[in-house]
């Protein structure tokens, strides 16, 4: 068993993850509205980690109850300030990029974005009549002083303005105001009239401030400071009562949460901070510097008419020629399994796995479990079709998808109404697996079509999300899969898996076997080897069984996107891993496992992260590959991948992330994997043959 000492918290491996996003921000190798995106995604990935990350461990600070901590492996107190500490480095160098690099190469464009300059006089009277026609209606300015005895609630995550005034006529007498910032019936980014041929835009919280001292008549504005508010967003889910009511009721209350940070304007005078801090009950851990903005992942949004060499080329979605050109999706899959790979092929063909299930007279039963939900499905509509054919339709909804609850139960109770019947998970485990079970008549005989996947079924993630899908009509796999879902449908726990890999049944004890096969051969002299692609590493039972791995000689590959909790290229411990960090067009969101297995190469993949929660407390699927040409390219997408030397990172013992030098040949793996998938390839049985 490892100590401490041997891995890194979790949190502060999380920062490190978010570091990589904002250095593909900072390159200038990367076209610019990427790296526009990439701010973003950095903004919005730090919002939600002080809403549920940081929450979590000021909780633990604010409980201060000792036999929690003495269960903890980590001090919160010392984690929290690593944590201020290297959030405020990371938002010093956000600033930078934008205001050194961004903003002048916009203007290399002639877009010009005021960001913490004076309005020109041209634009003045177009803010004004802006800010009087569209804006004022949507303000609720609340004027304060010492004697006021509340404040307004600041929901969370919203953008205020912190006015400092001075009265006319009661100069001695201190008074502020908080200003609302109506972003959500707004466009963030306000696109102005063009001078001189340079295309003009401001934030919204400029043509406000630009226009202040219009609320305040009888007052002197001598201070406007942008402040928000992140409250802790997770549910309290109280396993004594019905799941589906205490998500609808703690939905509610999500923006009432705890604070867990005050950012606030670091131009903001101490008197004034002293104020708003006392009002508001904040403690000096929850106040945090930033900049004159806030929510900059609505940048995500912003679209100032770059030109095309200003975006990374366009991947078009490879077709599956035989899917293309058939009847009938199922007759394809019953004379062999499609591994498909999202976004480099075309996920229509999962749509149409659905669409011709839900027409298809054949087709008698649909099952299939949903975690996170498209806006508008196409799926969960096709699920609807199904069911109002007369078709037996089941669908396991996953309520307790962080910030997806609302749009998952919306989904669910429009399912409820069309006759599907749908299932929920309760308090105590999650259901994360991506898995569809369709059943047909084929004479007097019923076959069984599945797909498992590593993504959810999602149309609009699935464009964003690298993942891969199996279409198969396996017996020994579809088997598996309807007592999988007999054991999330009817809670059944007399079940055996041979084939899949399933957390509380036989994941651990599967995964651990894997790897002693390769410690064995290693201490042999023999060859052996692993490489695991996940999402995150956390779980001491892995971390620990690598280690072992590592010391006896087994050469090991990570490729994790987020956390990483062991710690690489550490001798005597862990010099035989490396661990590399892929960031780029697609998020990495794949979960492959390969083990050398003498030769014999064992590959699977599915939809759990090598994390506590995903093997203690979710129903996951991993499942094989077998079929020896789909493991011949899932072999080379890995390789693409540890070959990667420019968007491909080294991850160190001390959480860096240490680019891979360039060298003569450029190699970036999401676009080499889909140039090779668009080459025309032999068979296995044609490379078998000599073909």
């Amino acid at each position: 068993m490892s100590n401490t000492n041997d891995t890194n918290n979790r949190d502060l491996s999380w920062l490190s993850f978010n570091e990589r996003v904002l250095m593909e921000a900072e390159d200038t190798k990367v076209p610019l509205g990427e790296r526009i995106k990439f701010l973003a995604i950095f903004s919005s990935n730090l919002d939600e980690f002080f809403r549920v990350r940081v929450a979590g461990i000021i909780g633990l600070i604010r409980a201060n109850k000792k036999n929690i901590k003495k269960q903890l492996n980590f001090n919160p107190e010392k984690v929290l300030k690593k944590v201020i500490k290297t959030v405020h480095g990371h938002q010093e160098r956000y600033g930078k990029v934008f205001y050194n690099s961004i903003l002048p190469e916009l203007q290399k464009h002639k877009i010009m974005l005021y960001y913490g300059r004076p309005i020109l006089k041209s634009h003045v009277g177009y803010c004004r009549h802006l800010f009087r026609s569209n804006i004022l209606s949507g303000l609720q300015p609340v004027v304060l002083n010492e004697k006021s005895e509340s404040v307004p609630f600041l929901e969370n995550r919203k953008i205020y303005f912190f006015v400092k005034l001075r009265h006319l006529q009661e100069a001695d007498t201190p008074y502020y105001a908080i200003v609302n910032v109506p972003c959500e019936n707004m466009d963030r980014m306000v696109q102005l009239p063009s001078i001189r041929g340079y295309a003009y835009w401001v934030f919204l919280d400029d043509v406000i401030r630009e226009n202040i001292a219009f609320l305040f008549p009888g007052f002197e504005v001598l201070g406007c400071y942008s402040v928000k508010l992140n409250r802790d967003a997770d549910l309290e889910l109280d396993e004594a009562v019905d799941l589906l009511d205490t998500i609808k009721s703690s939905l509610k209350k999500r923006g009432l949460g705890l604070p867990s940070r005050f950012l606030y304007d670091q131009a903001m005078d101490a008197e004034s901070l002293d104020f708003i801090s006392r009002k508001l009950k904040l403690s000096e851990d929850d106040l945090f510097k930033g900049g004159r903005y806030h929510n900059l992942s609505d940048l995500m949004a912003f679209t100032p008419g770059l030109p095309a060499n200003c975006y990374n080329k366009p991947m078009v979605p490879l077709e599956e020629e035989s899917l293309e050109n058939t009847d009938s999706i199922f007759d394809c899959i019953l004379k062999k399994d499609y591994l498909l790979h999202f976004p480099y092929q075309s996920y229509d063909y999962i749509l149409s796995f659905f669409n011709e299930a839900a027409v298809d007279p054949r087709v008698t039963e649909i099952k299939a479990t949903f975690y996170r939900v498209a806006n508008n499905s196409f799926i969960a509509n096709a699920l609807i079709s199904a069911a109002k054919n007369g078709k037996k339709v089941t669908a396991f909804f996953e309520l307790k998808a962080r910030f997806d609850e609302e749009n998952n139960l919306k989904w669910a109770q429009q399912l409820q109404e069309a006759g599907v019947l749908v299932v929920f998970s309760d308090t105590r485990i999650k259901v994360h697996a991506k898995a569809a079970l369709i059943t047909r008549k084929d004479g007097d005989e019923k076959r069984n079509f599945a797909f498992l996947g590593t993504g959810n079924f999602n149309e609009k993630t699935a464009g964003i999300y690298a993942d891969h899908g199996l279409l198969t009509a396996n017996k020994a796999l579809t088997d598996e899969l309807k007592k999988f879902f007999k054991v999330i449908i009817n809670n059944n726990k007399a079940v055996d898996f041979q084939k899949l890999l399933v957390p509380n049944f036989n994941l651990i004890q599967a995964f651990e076997g894997y790897i002693d096969e390769e410690i064995a051969r290693a201490k042999k002299g023999k060859k052996s080897g692993i490489i695991i692609k996940i999402n995150n590493l956390q779980s001491q039972v892995f971390i620990d069984k690598l280690y072992e791995a590592s010391q006896a000689g087994v050469p090991i590959d990570l490729i994790i996107r987020g956390i990483c909790c062991l710690k690489p290229n550490v001798p005597g411990l862990s010099e035989n891993i490396r661990v590399t960090r892929l960031v780029d067009k697609y998020l990495e969101h794949a979960r492959i496992f390969y083990f050398y297995n003498r030769g014999e190469e064992r590959i699977l993949m599915g939809s759990a992260d090598w994390m506590d929660r995903n093997i203690y407390k979710r129903l996951e699927i991993i499942f094989p590959i077998e079929n020896e040409s789909h493991k011949e390219v899932i072999k080379k997408l890995l390789d693409f991948q540890l070959q990667d030397n420019t968007k491909a990172s080294w991850f160190n013992e001390k959480l860096e992330n240490i680019r891979k030098k360039e060298g003569k040949t450029q190699l970036r793996a999401q676009q080499g994997f889909y140039d090779w998938l668009a080459k025309p390839k032999p068979t296995f049985d044609e490379l078998s043959s000599g073909q």
